[in-house]
């Protein structure tokens, strides 16, 4: 919208009041693009700029109380702008306007499916391997356990799934993963290289310093491996396409965000091809095509798990004993989640360690201990969170058994903030 604007010779500004997060969007006139939408309703916001004046034959459309143009349409062309996210699930009405926008001013006919996107994918990754051999790098979340599923089916035994446990696994995390997949006829091999990354995490508190060293190291497992197994030319990953966005990727002139371990983390030079064959889907569309493939529900649903781990959970340097704490608060959290019933229905939470100390008592003496702060979030595809409204029941419940089982820990709190203009981890 801003670009266009301004391009062709309206005004964009730095807005009195920025808008992050839910807006009341108000139409002022009719559009093609809200044909069956709510003249009033509720749409996700992120932007602290503004369009203050329309181009030369451009019309307005609808507001927002903190914003004069949320929507425009050229007089005459059937060019559309809006400012606000429709692709996003907390915008309610935001997948009608895209419908709108693809079936009645572009003119598009549907027929995508997931079931023909797997297709497509599994024949390109049969293409491009031939007859040579994959290495996958399982991280014990969904992402990659979708993209080994996809190449195994691909290349049968030709892939070979390695499980990097680098110590920043979540409780059981590699265990778990290796079992479920190894059931399913995956060739998995947990490879324990705590010891060097820790090592060289030691000291290091800047969180993309974290994430290019836990990138670098990544692949030099992975290569160290690959040797190991003989010929192999290819490395699958699962990359999606907010780790691209985020990462400053896409080629578009996004600004970093965070750069992520498997995109600008991996180092310039390396001996494995890449096959990333999730990089234009968001999570909500990998899950579904896990569910396609045939995975179960335990491995599809499970919580969003970031490769980098717990190093990118605990703010500041990492310390072995730290990971210890931190590691069973998450469990306790996740246990209590799941006896209410609210880990199906919360899109991803977990528990983050603060660089601070804070006075408690603990019977009739003084502690001065570390603070874990609690957080979950309801989303879709991860590019945009709003807070769960957990019940009060059951975080009084986690914060009490966490002071109670957890030597270290004297505070619990919550994080109560929306992405934007908070991302969802804490680094």
């Amino acid at each position: 919208f801003q670009v266009t604007a301004q391009a062709l010779g309206g005004e964009v500004a730095r807005a009195e009041r920025a808008e992050y997060g839910m807006a009341t969007f108000v139409q002022d006139a009719r559009s093609p693009l809200f044909r069956g939408v709510p003249k009033r309703f509720r749409a996700w916001m992120s932007h602290g700029d503004e369009v203050r004046s329309l181009p030369a034959g451009w019309t307005r459309v609808a507001h927002t109380a903190n914003c004069r143009f949320a929507a425009a349409r050229h007089e005459r062309l059937p060019y559309h702008l809006i400012q606000f996210h429709p692709e996003v699930v907390h915008t309610p009405h935001g997948a009608k306007v895209l419908r709108n926008f693809l079936f009645r001013v572009a003119r598009l006919r549907g027929g995508w499916s997931m079931k023909g996107f797997a297709r497509r994918a599994i024949a390109e990754i049969r293409a491009r391997v031939g007859e040579g051999h994959v290495l996958c790098g399982l991280s014990g979340g969904v992402d990659s356990s979708v993209v080994a599923t996809l190449c195994h089916r691909a290349v049968g035994k030709r892939l070979h799934c390695v499980l990097v446990d680098h110590g920043l696994l979540r409780e059981g995390e590699a265990a778990e993963v290796s079992l479920e997949l190894g059931r399913r006829g995956l060739d998995v091999v947990v490879v324990d290289a705590s010891r060097r990354f820790l090592d060289r995490l030691a000291g290091v508190t800047d969180p993309e310093v974290k994430r290019r060293i836990i990138g670098a190291e990544f692949i030099a497992v992975f290569e160290e491996e690959a040797r190991k197994l003989g010929s192999i030319e290819f490395l699958a990953q699962g990359t999606l396409y907010p780790d691209v966005v985020e990462s400053a990727s896409a080629g578009w002139g996004s600004q970093v965000i965070k750069t992520h371990h498997n995109v600008g983390g991996l180092p310039e030079r390396m001996r494995l091809e890449l096959i990333e064959p999730l990089r234009w889907l968001f999570k909500d569309e990998v899950r579904a095509l896990g569910r396609e493939l045939g995975l179960p529900g335990r491995l599809v649903d499970r919580h969003p798990f970031p490769g980098p781990g717990l190093a990118v959970r605990i703010i500041g340097a990492i310390e072995e004993p730290d990971l210890d704490l931190l590691r069973r608060a998450d469990a306790i959290f996740i246990e209590e989640l799941r006896r209410a019933r609210w880990y199906d229905r919360t899109w991803q939470a977990f528990a983050v360690l603060l660089p601070v100390q804070t006075v408690g008592v603990k019977g009739d003496e003084r502690s001065y201990e570390k603070v874990i702060a609690l957080r979950a979030v309801q989303s879709q595809d991860g590019m945009t969170a709003d807070w769960t409204r957990l019940p009060a029941s059951l975080l009084a419940r986690a914060s009490s058994r966490i002071v109670n089982e957890v030597r270290g820990i004297n505070r619990v709190v919550y994080d109560c903030t929306s992405k934007p203009p908070a991302t969802i981890e804490w680094e």
